[in-house]
């Protein structure tokens, strides 16, 4: 992280000055704002800490429950969503807290004794080199703390606006005023519980949960199906001579059903998702009148013959299965989209349910707030038109589409009981062939498998074969390097921070790029030059010319070889107050450690390529080293020009 751009400041580096309009004490919400949230979940405090890095947009966040998560539901991580936290700058911190997820084990049912198990199988949880970081499994309460921190130490110090009901909200867009958003708020703190509160807004976020008011105001609705299959989750402290106790593992027992076992953080506690009886049509789970020492009573009969001494039970839930979605996540009408643009979303469970066996819930949530996030930035900030918005809802339910397709077949297969390996052809699921279907699906739990599709901000593939290992539409693909000024190792994907910039990375050929003429000399006089550079165009005057678009540029030569004064001035641009210079733009491969970015990402190494990242990582395009007018082209189609 850099920090001291604009002067020295005493104190804690990650804490940014307070702007002069920092939210002050516990006054009553804005009048007006730029964006409204509505819901403190992952979805809403993600686009809320996205928002703060802007302190000239007005965000605010509202949330019925009397202050922050103290326990988590949704605790598992996904690798991609580290990476999003690392974004944010707090990857580290959760690693730290987290257990560990390394390896997964299956039992079934026992050959000799079918009522007792037996492992099956073991594997490693995520295959080498999907990501620089682990899947993970930490209390949801705790990753709230950390967006949190990073909203109050913003330079609009925002926190949430607690003990604020919705009870009504409209769109009214023949208003001229800019703000055609109006929601009104019910106050439920004692001391001021039922004043009404009116906030209007030019955006406003449902992140309100499965029962989503901002959800119903705009007339959207869940669809789907239930599987009428009823679990128990609890979270607990126990004394078992079960092996596995401390790895993931997936148990099917003959009769009695079927348990994962998840260990959380801090050495002692596990979390045991626990099935129970199938429900019948029309049966709700709530009139089983389920207790604790119910699912502790199955717990032990399906691990049988091992025990299970529960002395405390942390947490608890019953739940059942349903896979659900919205046909669209904004107010506009399918169809309407060339007439309207959309000024009321919603993200998360306000638009998607589905099991947490796969554990991807609050990850795809998250997921959904960091792509809205910088799209709503960029047009509040007269960055990029108004249409940019309408690929939130198109891009997002694709993908929670497949999350639903594939939890499914996923919740399907666990709930199924085990088919007896003496009767071939009897009911029930394989074992052999569940694990299979986990290992082939590693990918899409780890969350990297998500892939836009080709539109106005993702290529059509046409250069895909000069990076073969960075996908167009997918998330880029981090791998270590060596920063040229300082010898540090960096992994290429952290440069890609939370703050809505675009990222060129020009991955040079292998000439001398130092040489005057190079096409790295010429890439960089084109950035800096020309009339039809996309730094140039869409900078805003004054700004710093990688406040909007930031080049990397990453050498095949090893950081050795390489003076920077022979480099570019272009590369090392001057910013902030005084013109400090900027030494962190050049990389080049880990070639101490063998680990050379442009073999691990199958990079062109004759011709080299431009990969152009967005805000949220992902891969837009990917471009001939030489395409200078391409590469306007791409971001003309995505930003104005500056004012």
């Amino acid at each position: 992280m850099q920090f001291y751009l604009n002067g020295f400041y005493p104190g804690d580096p990650f804490v940014s000055p307070a702007a002069a309009d920092a939210r002050q004490g516990t006054a009553g919400m804005p009048a007006e704002l730029d964006v409204l949230i509505v819901g403190c979940g992952p979805t809403g405090l993600t686009l809320a800490a996205q928002l703060s890095a802007f302190p000239d947009i007005r965000t605010a966040i509202a949330e019925a429950k009397s202050g922050p998560l103290e326990i988590g539901q949704a605790d598992g991580i996904a690798c991609r969503s580290v990476e999003m936290y690392e974004a944010f700058g707090f990857a580290e911190r959760v690693m730290k807290e987290a257990y560990w997820v390394n390896e997964t084990s299956f039992w079934k049912p026992g050959e000799n004794n079918r009522e007792h198990i037996a492992r099956s199988g073991r594997i490693q949880d995520t295959e080498d080199g999907l990501s620089e970081f682990p899947h993970l499994i930490l209390n949801q309460a705790r990753v709230h703390d950390f967006l949190l921190e990073v909203m109050r130490n913003a330079p609009g110090r925002n926190e949430p606006y607690y003990e604020r009901r919705l009870i009504e909200l409209t769109i009214d867009r023949a208003d001229s005023s800019g703000y055609p958003v109006t929601a009104r708020f019910e106050r439920t703190d004692p001391a001021h519980s039922g004043e009404i509160e009116t906030v209007r807004a030019r955006y406003a976020v449902g992140c309100d949960g499965a029962r989503s008011f901002v959800r119903g105001a705009i007339g959207r609705e869940l669809r789907g199906d239930s599987a009428n299959q009823a679990w128990g989750v609890m979270d607990v402290l126990a004394v078992t001579d079960f092996p596995d106790i401390r790895m993931k593992a997936a148990i099917h027992s003959a009769n009695e059903g079927s348990v994962l076992i998840i260990p959380r953080e801090g050495g002692y506690m596990v979390r045991l998702y626990i099935e129970l009886d199938k429900l019948a049509e029309n049966e709700r789970i709530a009139s089983r009148k389920i207790t604790p020492e119910h699912l502790i009573a199955a717990a032990r009969r399906i691990l049988r013959p091992y025990t299970l001494e529960v002395h405390e039970v942390a947490w608890w839930s019953v739940y059942e299965i349903g896979q659900r979605i919205c046909d669209k996540y904004d107010d506009v009408p399918a169809g309407s989209e060339a007439e309207m643009l959309p000024c009321v979303f919603i993200a998360g469970d306000a638009c998607h349910t589905h099991s947490p066996k796969a554990g991807q819930g609050m990850n795809v949530s998250i997921a959904d707030g960091f792509n809205l996030g910088w799209k709503l930035a960029a047009v509040l900030r007269g960055r990029a038109r108004g249409e940019l918005l309408h690929s939130y809802s198109s891009e997002r339910r694709a993908i929670a589409q497949e999350l639903i397709d594939f939890d499914r077949e996923f919740a399907k297969m666990f709930s199924a009981p085990p088919r007896d390996a003496n009767d071939p052809d009897g009911e029930g699921v394989d074992p052999a062939e569940f694990q299979r279907y986990f290992v082939k699906h590693g990918r899409f739990t780890a969350g990297t498998s998500v892939h836009y599709r080709p539109s106005a901000i993702v290529g059509d593939g046409a250069h895909q074969a000069l990076a073969h290992g960075l996908t167009i539409g997918m998330r880029f693909h981090s791998a270590p390097s060596i920063r040229l000024a300082d010898a540090k190792p960096v992994h290429l994907g952290h440069i890609v921070k939370a703050d809505g910039r675009w990222r060129i990375f020009a991955f040079a050929p292998g000439a001398d790029p130092a040489q005057p003429g190079s096409a790295l000399d010429r890439l960089c006089a084109f950035l800096g030059q020309d009339p039809a550079s996309p730094v140039l165009r869409h900078t805003p005057a004054g700004a710093d010319p990688d406040s909007v678009i930031e080049t990397i540029a990453v050498l095949q030569q090893g950081h050795r070889d390489i003076a920077p004064g022979d480099l570019p001035r272009f590369l090392f641009p001057a910013k902030g107050r005084y013109g400090l210079t900027d030494y962190e733009k050049v990389y080049c491969p880990d070639l101490k450690n063998g680990q050379d970015v442009f073999d691990m990402r199958g990079i062109d190494r004759t011709h080299g390529c431009l990969v152009i990242v967005r805000p949220d990582q992902f891969v837009a395009e990917i471009l001939p080293f030489d395409a200078h007018a391409a590469l306007g082209a791409f971001f003309d189609r995505v930003l104005l020009p500056a004012g």
